[in-house]
């Protein structure tokens, strides 16, 4: 999966859909046709057994980051190593998370420049498997309700189950019965991986993908008409 993602105003309905068990309110957040890695998005994880919306950051930062924005964000983490490598294995044990998204965006390498590419699913906004870090600012005080701040990944893998082949990696999607599985502490983590697996696979069936104006490529851009497709 390369960098950048959409999420429209229907992903909002997505996002209430999940939001089903929980009084507290959730944070404002706006649509985007082009989420780009350290923006803040909204994320649905599960805290004390309830739901919650939180606005994370887009790219994991290393707990032994002296700043929370320092250093190249970790934006991916790999199906194949999440449940092993050091920055993301608690993260997968505890602290998983649902990225709501419309689509997202691949390139080819094509005459010379970069084509993007938005892949969606004809059936439903994507729900996108993610991991979540908390990284202590110590400049503040333990008990300062901001000590705390949240980064995420978006599991990656293999994209050749999916139709046709725009890049080599796809984010790892959930299906609908499977968010309460993932989002509790009630399966192990190998069991885990089978369950994004196998959902992943279901979900990569129904992906389409089309050629988008490369106005996209500049982070600067937003708007519906990023994702409108074009002819090549």
């Amino acid at each position: 999966m390369c960098g950048r993602f959409a999420m429209d105003k229907d992903t909002d309905d997505l996002i209430r859909e999940f939001m089903t068990t929980t009084g507290r309110p959730a944070p404002e957040w706006r649509p985007s046709w082009n989420v780009a890695p350290t923006d803040s998005v909204p994320v649905i994880r599960e805290r004390h057994g309830e739901r919650e919306l939180d606005l994370v950051r887009w790219g994991i930062v290393s707990p032994s980051s002296p700043t929370f924005g320092g250093g190249k964000p970790v934006i991916n983490a790999r199906i194949e190593t999440v449940a092993t490598n050091g920055l993301f294995k608690g993260a997968f044990t505890s602290h998983r998370c649902i990225v709501p998204a419309a689509g997202y965006y691949e390139w080819q390498l094509q005459d010379g420049a970069k084509q993007p590419y938005f892949i969606s699913s004809e059936k439903s906004d994507l729900a996108m498997a993610g991991i979540i870090r908390a990284w202590a600012d110590r400049s503040k005080d333990p008990s300062d309700p901001d000590y705390w701040r949240l980064s995420m990944a978006i599991i990656t893998r293999d994209s050749h189950v999916a139709p046709g082949e725009v890049h080599d990696r796809m984010p790892a999607c959930l299906t609908p019965e499977n968010y309460d599985a993932w989002l509790s502490n009630e399966l192990a983590p190998q069991e885990l991986l089978g369950l994004l697996d196998q959902t992943s696979f279901e979900v990569a069936h129904d992906l389409g993908f089309h050629a988008v104006a490369k106005t996209v490529n500049s982070v600067k851009n937003d708007g519906p008409e990023l994702v409108a497709p074009i002819a090549l």
